[in-house]
């Protein structure tokens, strides 16, 4: 075989730029590769070394707390310890000489004295002020029989009434129609004394001038 024969046969040479091509892409991913572990190897550590961190801060913390517990616990026992020691208090013992009401009587005469006293300062008081008298204000409309009454004759009849308790006010004439005008009169009374029967039964006697008495309006004052 000549030398010519053997290259045409040997393939390798011929393929070598292919294989180094895949060479290289071999050991590129396999950079690649370690990159990526490293990088996560690194943000694997990071995270571990933050826990530790959050986890001795925790366990701060907790060694504060439980310090004041103890302290706590401690003040606690104290007090104990010392409320332990105190002696029981004493219960005073009643003397029998506490059962003799040597001057009892005395004392209660006086607070009864004091006591009757007032009552008869408040009664005394009370009699002095004056009662509340019950007063109410009437309206009172007094008809004539017709027009040609005398109005002013009628309304010195109806004040002319007089009783104990009774207090006149101010009067007006008010029209009705056909030319006719009532009185209207106003008056005080004590409800006691005065009511508004013996008002209207007084005033009609003046039958002369006196058709009707009517309460317009009537309110307690």
């Amino acid at each position: 075989m000549s030398a010519l024969d053997f290259l045409a046969k040997e393939k390798i040479w011929f393929d070598k730029p292919r294989y180094d091509e895949a060479e290289k892409r071999f050991y590129e991913r396999m950079s690649s590769t370690s990159s990526t572990s490293q990088s996560t190897g690194v943000r694997q550590a990071l995270e571990i070394i933050s826990r530790i961190n959050s986890l001795e801060h925790e366990n701060q913390s907790l060694h504060k707390v439980v310090e004041d517990l103890r302290a706590a616990l401690s003040k606690l026992e104290s007090r104990v310890a010392v409320l332990e020691k105190s002696p029981a208090p004493v219960t005073p013992q009643k003397s029998n000489d506490d059962d003799l009401d040597l001057f009892g009587s005395d004392e209660d005469e006086e607070a009864d004295r004091i006591k009757e006293q007032r009552l008869k300062e408040y009664a005394e008081r009370k009699a002095k002020k004056p009662a509340l008298i019950a007063k109410s204000s009437i309206l009172l409309d007094v008809k004539p029989w017709d027009d040609e009454t005398d109005m002013a004759k009628l309304e010195e009849c109806v004040r002319s009434v007089e009783a104990d308790g009774l207090l006149w006010g101010t009067s007006k004439l008010v029209p009705v129609g056909y030319g006719i005008k009532k009185l209207q009169i106003a008056c005080v009374v004590e409800d006691d004394k005065v009511g508004t029967d013996l008002l209207e039964e007084e005033i009609t006697k003046f039958e002369e001038y006196v058709q009707s008495v009517d309460v317009a309006a009537f309110n307690k004052i």
